[in-house]
């Protein structure tokens, strides 16, 4: 069976979200949002902010291994802070070649490295001569700037340098995130390298992923925007939910959603919560139309009580409460979701 992995996210899915979405279930692993490196040793205390599963042995509450993502472009300060987030516990330490923000170009990480694959590799080889042998470095990356004239290049790069993996996300940087995505390339790569590859990029649905293990040869495949869109997309591949979703999920959506929200609430110190919900909601709506209709009723809602307020409404608090106790279950019951 495939090995499903929850993606990094810059902005999307951080900690609180990966929490809901590997709670569901169905994943293997988990990536952090990306820890930025620039000219110094970072403290401790970032990674427990950005990554805080590294305080409960690098997992998840429900259990998800998690990889910490260094973005940087320095190969000595890259090892320097590798070799430190390595002692954190994390279950391995991931390099972002990947990124295509204008703000992380600009300064020339992310996506930019992929015009230079020789810098790849001193980034990756020297990351993986500071961190113990135990800790597996991997790497994440497009298929180039621009275009793709450097992508076997650069894999062979990360390869040779010492990464254990690759994720390939099938599009160039240039390409950011308009389909379509360009599995054959990563059926390219794999069959360049020596270490196993990932596929990344357009796995909206269990046809999709079908789809791009057919033309990348990957078994394995990293959801990002998708799980996002459908919580359960996971446990579909797998077979342990009906291959489309329904319309009885949504109650089930509906408490993620609360639980989500309630999470923010306690664990993060902002007074973004409303807007967070409602991104989330964006994505959602790609997969069931009463996300759109939740979202339009709360769009000018600025206050997070007031919105979960709301949802309760919406469910039922006594519906909610049952939800609650579903999903705060070590697994899910997953007839009573296909049953819908």
């Amino acid at each position: 069976m495939s090995r499903i992995y929850l993606a990094p996210m810059e902005g999307l899915a951080d900690y609180v979200l990966r929490d809901v979405l590997t709670g569901i279930g169905g994943f293997d692993g988990c990536v952090s949002e990306f820890v930025r490196v620039t000219g110094s040793l970072l403290p401790s205390r970032v990674y427990e902010r950005e990554a805080p599963e590294v305080l409960d042995g690098g997992h998840t509450p429900n259990g998800t291994p998690m990889v910490i993502q260094l973005l940087g472009s320095d190969p000595e300060w890259m090892a320097r802070n590798a070799a430190h987030a390595a002692s954190l516990s994390p279950h391995g330490i991931d390099l972002n070649f990947g990124c295509p923000a204008k703000v992380v170009n600009q300064h020339g990480g992310g996506a930019m490295l992929l015009a230079d694959p020789e810098q790849l590799n001193r980034i990756v080889s020297s990351v993986r001569a500071a961190v113990p042998a135990g800790v597996p470095v991997t790497a994440k990356m497009r298929l180039g700037v621009s275009d793709t004239s450097l992508a076997i290049e650069c894999a062979v790069a990360l390869a040779e340098g010492g990464a254990a993996s690759l994720v390939v996300h099938a599009r160039t940087r240039d390409h950011g995130y308009r389909p379509p995505a360009h599995w054959e390339w990563i059926a390219r790569i794999d069959a360049a390298v020596d270490v196993p590859v990932v596929a990344n990029g357009e796995v909206w649905t269990v046809a999709d992923w079908e789809r791009c293990r057919a033309v990348s040869g990957c078994a394995n495949v990293m959801l990002g925007r998708g799980a996002v869109s459908d919580p359960f997309l996971a446990l579909r591949i797998r077979g342990l939910m009906e291959r489309t979703p329904s319309h009885g999920e949504w109650r089930h959506v509906l408490g993620h959603i609360a639980g989500y929200l309630r999470k923010l609430q306690t664990r993060v110190a902002s007074r973004h919560e409303h807007g967070r919900v409602k991104k989330w909601l964006s994505y959602l709506q790609r997969t069931w139309p009463q996300a759109a209709e939740l979202h339009a009723a709360i769009r000018r809602v600025q206050d997070s009580h007031e919105i979960l307020a709301m949802i309760e409404r919406a469910l039922g608090f006594d519906e909610l409460m049952a939800t609650h106790r579903f999903a705060s279950a070590s697994q899910l019951d997953v007839a009573d979701l296909a049953a819908g």
